[in-house]
């Protein structure tokens, strides 16, 4: 940067430069650029499943199965838009894929945020068939099933071997651009829609977010060239493909890049990741650090000898968890930044370059900037401010929410709801989102902040689940006053007693307390902020 640009925290990664460089494939198809990929290592081992028994898929066969699926459904299932309800592993990839060869969108549903919140996604995507497993539908029990449900398990067992058969042969002896055209798969797409995925709803109603191919095509570019995922290493995949960590990173950037699969259907289950990570010597794990924190009480270091990073994103990590990991395993904690609007990865530390409580530098072909979230006017180095992005991974918009739409951009950058600053080195550090803040005698008092403090003074940073959350309500006298929800016995005099003693502002110590019976989170591991909001609501 030079020294105008340092008197402004902007980050510029070459955004021109990068569209340049990779003109060709920003317009090109999701399918087609999976096909050409697949197929140019036929015996190469794509997935690794461990949804029950192992089940290894190569790259020939994983090809013709999603050939064969997408020939059955073209004429069964005539809608654009078709739901997908299934967990991390080979069923979901090779579903998606059919779905894209198709030249359809797969919309891979949140089955964890609610009936209600469920069928809205439904109805605003115009969904019509839904492709799940009998398996799922057990577990998912009060679910807005549409009146056409395709059982993915069903599908395989009435087709049998013969339609893939040949598509098999063909993929053994073809390109994956001659294939392409035989099933007719296009070889541009650019701004169209590639998948429709909801938000978690942390803070109201879930928004389907439109991704076009250009979105996660770029984003997957950008994956490749910070040289992070190369094709040498075996990636463990446990998050839902409806969450965006799992449906770019975990499913398309592995069919793009040619990186090698292992799949574990449940994030949640620790010690069956830990012992697939080591039968299958899985290299990279990435995860939020919710699922990450109890490998340190449950998992022996030794499980996890052939990993050579973690990767964490979805959520900030919680201060010392990176240090505690490293101890504990041995490898670097490599903390990122992401979220659904970007396709998700906007910024990651790297081994060669990181620094602590940062992060990471911004992916190549994006832009930065900090501004002041009321005026928007720029922030100087190090300022925090509202973080503002551009890029070719941004989304175009909210399904059928033209307002929301156009309120997300201010002079088209994207306006994150994310408080932030930039270093002078270029490395990115989140600070909270806006609405985790409140405004106590004129100052911002960060919620995330004030957590950490609690459960460093309560020594409970090491906790398995969430046993705190802080947030704010309105005040006569200041504006807001901070409540905390704890699931512990705990009074507010013996709180403040241990918050001064660590230095702690005294309009950062929480004036109320409620007890509950637990800490409401999401899926992905996030606090429910509008739950939250609503039990820190009647206190008295």
């Amino acid at each position: 940067m030079d020294e105008r640009e340092r008197e402004e925290a902007v980050i510029d990664a070459a955004e021109e430069s990068f569209r340049s460089r990779h003109a060709r494939r920003l317009e090109g198809h999701l399918g087609d650029l999976c096909l050409r990929s697949l197929l140019r290592s036929p015996g190469r081992t794509v997935v690794v499943d461990y949804a029950a028994e192992r089940k290894e898929l190569k790259a020939a066969m994983f090809v013709a199965a999603a050939a064969a699926l997408a020939c059955r459904w073209r004429k069964r299932i005539p809608e654009r838009r078709v739901g997908v309800v299934l967990p991390a592993g080979l069923g979901s990839m090779l579903v998606n894929l059919a779905l894209v060869l198709m030249d359809k969108v797969p919309v891979n549903l949140n089955f964890t945020i609610g009936r209600s919140a469920v069928k809205s996604g439904i109805e605003r995507a115009g969904i019509e068939t839904v492709i799940t497993a009998a398996t799922m539908q057990e577990r998912v029990g009060d679910f807005p099933w549409p009146e056409h449900i395709v059982d993915l398990m069903r599908e395989r067992a009435e087709m049998g071997k013969r339609p893939v058969i040949p598509w098999l042969l063909a993929a053994r002896l073809m390109r994956g651009g001659v294939m392409g055209r035989i099933l007719g798969v296009p070889r541009t797409a650019g701004r169209r829609e590639a998948g429709v995925l909801f938000s978690s709803g942390s803070t109201g109603e879930p928004s389907g977010i439109v991704l076009t191919h250009s979105n996660v095509i770029a984003n997957c570019l950008q994956i490749e060239e910070t040289g992070l995922l190369n094709a040498r290493e075996k990636l463990l995949s446990c998050l839902p493909p409806f969450h965006s960590f799992g449906f770019t990173v975990g499913m398309w950037y592995p069919m793009y890049a040619g990186v090698s699969v292992v799949s574990v259907p449940s994030p949640l289950e620790t010690k069956r990741i830990a012992e697939v990570i080591a039968a299958e010597n899985a290299t990279v794990l990435p995860a939020a650090p919710t699922f990450l924190r109890p490998f340190l009480k449950r998992v022996e270091p030794e499980m996890l000898q052939s990993l050579k990073c973690v990767v964490s994103g979805a959520e900030k990590t919680p201060a010392g968890l990176d240090q505690r990991w490293e101890r504990t395993f041995g490898m670097p904690y490599l903390e990122g930044y992401g979220i659904t609007e970007t396709a998700p990865v906007v910024a990651v530390n790297l081994p060669e370059r990181r620094r602590r409580g940062s992060v990471g530098a911004l992916m190549p072909g994006m832009c930065a900037r900090i501004v002041d979230p009321s005026s928007g006017e720029p922030c100087g180095i190090d300022d925090i401010g509202m973080l503002e992005l551009r890029g070719p991974n941004i989304f175009p918009g909210y399904l059928g929410q033209e307002k929301k739409s156009a309120e997300a951009f201010r002079d088209g950058w994207y306006v994150t709801g994310d408080l932030a600053r930039i270093d002078s080195d270029g490395f990115l550090y989140i600070e909270g989102r806006l609405k985790r803040f409140s405004k106590i005698g004129g100052e911002m008092v960060p919620h995330g902040r004030v957590e950490e403090a609690v459960a460093e003074a309560l020594g409970i940073e090491d906790s398995e689940t969430p046993q705190i959350a802080v947030t704010g309500i309105e005040d006569p006298s200041k504006g807001e006053t901070l409540v905390l929800l704890t699931t512990l016995e705990l009074a507010a005099d013996q709180l403040r007693e241990k918050l001064v003693a660590q230095g702690i502002p005294n309009l950062w110590i929480p004036r109320k307390i409620r007890k509950v019976d637990r800490i409401p989170v999401l899926s992905s591991g996030k606090l429910d902020l509008q739950q939250v909001q609503q039990l820190s609501s009647q206190v008295k």
